[in-house]
């Protein structure tokens, strides 16, 4: 069974803060650091890059959970890789090649992912569902936080039902959403089968930032209960 894991996005955290904001993240319970990185033509933004990448690595324990939202992703996975990314995702909708994308990231020994859009099916990740360790599904429009939550319950269960008849490996697939998740929100995705949350204004706000992450991961109730 799955362990429901929680990725801090730093894209909400103060960013005159960030050693203190890490270890707020690294107290809370959190398994992850959520890492966006948008080149202001994939989505009508710009954030953080190789360099503060590079400034964080071997200062966390904290996975770095590294989410590419830009046009070529294949041409910068050494780069990030080298930067001290333990996972990278990046888009299905992007100009690079898919396979080519995924096997650089594995060369560089890191975990793979891949991430759609809302309005992208589930479908266009059912090919590489064999070649990835985790897909992420937006429930935003990517690009900036603090948006409303799109309920993407129907596509992460399919994606959920796709994998457990059609993987292969004896690893289960992880399914991370992102976008508007609060202790609200939360538990329609993990009903789904979402079992890796990102949230980031939820939880930079929160003064207890530990209870946060712990109402994130409660069980929830199903309908028969």
């Amino acid at each position: 069974m799955l362990v429901t894991q929680v990725s801090a996005s730093i894209l909400s955290a103060d960013p005159l803060e960030f050693g203190k904001e890490i270890k707020r993240v690294e107290n809370s319970g959190a398994e992850m650091i959520h890492f966006d990185v948008m080149d202001g033509v994939f989505v009508n933004n710009i954030s953080y890059g190789i360099p503060l990448l590079n400034s964080m690595k071997g200062k966390t324990g904290c996975v770095m959970d590294v989410h590419l939202m830009i046009t070529d992703p294949f041409k910068y996975i050494d780069n990030f890789s080298q930067a001290g990314a333990d996972i990278i995702t990046f888009h299905v909708e992007s100009q690079s090649n898919v396979k080519e994308t995924i096997d650089a990231i594995r060369r560089n020994g890191v975990k793979a992912a891949i991430s759609i859009k809302p309005l992208t099916p589930a479908e266009a990740v059912y090919p590489y569902i064999n070649d990835v360790d985790m897909v992420l599904v937006m429930t935003v429009e990517p690009g900036f936080g603090g948006q409303k939550f799109m309920d993407m319950s129907g596509k992460i269960a399919a994606i959920r039902k796709y994998a457990d008849e059609n993987r292969t490996s004896d690893i289960p697939l992880d399914i991370q959403v992102d976008g508007g998740i609060d202790d609200k929100t939360s538990a329609i995705v993990k009903k789904a089968g979402a079992n890796i949350l990102v949230s980031g204004s939820y939880l930079f706000r929160q003064e207890d930032m530990a209870e946060a992450v712990r109402k994130l991961k409660e069980e929830f109730l199903t309908d028969a209960e």
